[in-house]
């Protein structure tokens, strides 16, 4: 008999008994502990547990949100919804109750080791219900699974089998460290790129600094996350300092602020994940007339790069943003797909118009060569 629940914390369900269901996740209990703690304004979060015999033997992270349809455009899309938003301010706007999280790459499904292998679709079949009756009771009708990975191909098939609709989301980048040194690693990439990065560590580059508590740092890190935010055409959630701060104090040594120095001036953090299996690029802030000097997106590149190698790490995750620099910087890519349907027929229909316009592959070249390169 499976009893199916709905938490608004993720403290209701056991931290040993939900990492069961994760092995080998970095964001796991801990980290949506923290994401929860941290107060990430416009979300709510919902955690959906599946028990047999008081056992939990599937999981699911879950939020709710104003959601903007136009979130994942660039380019001349871009333009386009920013007219319309001028003519309809909320024309693009819907409630939103979607699987995943919004400071996660893919979808965290999963089931207890325990669990037979074929049962495994029909318990994330009964997520998905769950998901969509979880939606009705608070009175959303588009619901949503936000970057199913490509990399587990039962979700995508169960997704399907439920009617709901496809488009492309944003690919996740990772870089194999298959390299004894840095030096051998530009080996693997193209002549000018080659050269471009060897000119970088050639010149006087920042002071590297790796931290496990940012207290005293944080309100020049934020002026540095907030001119970061405004740059970007892919805005989703707004991260408030207590983010960075929960994150590095819940997860202990599997999370690093690591900070640029030019003199006693910080010019660039990046806050990442990391275990014996990989380094996670979280997020990457700067200063940008400093990085213009300093090419500090590529020296922190090659910062990641190198600890991976010093310390036999094997996976350098790297995001979903920044494709044409990531594909001269040798990654591999896995894809992701986002899901949607709404309860109401006409409006299900008009996203099926909608997504024509919004994929994110009709509107950054770089974007459609990565998905066109994924795993």
């Amino acid at each position: 008999m499976i009893t199916a629940l709905a938490y608004s914390t993720i403290e209701a369900i056991d931290r040993s008994a939900w990492n069961a269901c994760f092995p080998g996740e970095l964001e796991d209990w801990d980290y949506y502990r923290a994401v929860e703690q941290a107060g990430i304004a416009d979300f709510r979060w919902r955690y959906l547990a599946l028990y047999e015999d008081e056992v939990l033997v599937a999981a699911a992270v879950a939020f709710t949100t104003a959601y903007s349809l136009d979130t994942t455009v660039q380019g001349p899309g871009k333009r386009v919804t920013e007219q319309l938003r001028r003519w309809w301010p909320r024309l693009l706007d819907v409630r939103l109750y979607a699987l995943g999280s919004p400071v996660a790459e893919q979808c965290h499904v999963g089931t207890a080791r325990q669990i037979d292998p074929a049962r495994r679709p029909a318990l994330l079949e009964q997520l998905l219900i769950l998901a969509r009756n979880d939606a009705d009771q608070a009175g959303i009708g588009l619901l949503a699974v936000k970057d199913a990975s490509h990399r587990d191909p039962q979700w995508l098939q169960v997704c399907q089998a439920a009617g709901l609709q496809s488009m492309p989301g944003l690919p996740s980048a990772e870089l194999p460290i298959r390299f004894g040194s840095v030096d051998a690693y530009l080996g693997t990439l193209g002549k000018s790129t080659r050269k471009d990065l060897r000119r970088t560590l050639r010149a006087q580059g920042p002071r590297i600094e790796w931290r496990r508590t940012v207290e005293d740092l944080l309100p020049h890190m934020m002026a540095l996350y907030e001119a970061t935010l405004s740059r970007s055409d892919l805005t989703f959630e707004r991260l408030p300092s207590e983010y960075f701060r929960q994150v590095l104090e819940y997860l202990d040594e599997r999370a690093a602020c690591v900070l640029y120095w030019v003199g006693d001036e910080l010019v660039a953090f990046n806050l990442v994940l990391l275990d014996e299996q990989r380094l996670v690029d979280k997020f990457f802030a700067h200063d940008l007339t400093r990085t213009r000097e300093h090419n500090l997106y590529v020296r922190s590149w090659l910062a990641n790069v190198d600890y991976c190698i010093e310390h036999g790490i094997p996976i350098y995750a790297c995001g979903q943003a920044g494709y044409a620099s990531k594909l001269r910087l040798g990654c591999s890519f896995t894809g992701n797909t986002v899901f949607f349907r709404h309860r109401n027929r006409v409006l299900d229909g008009l996203l099926r118009l909608v997504k024509m316009f919004i994929r994110p592959d009709r509107s950054e070249p770089a974007m459609a060569a990565a998905l066109s390169e994924t795993s």
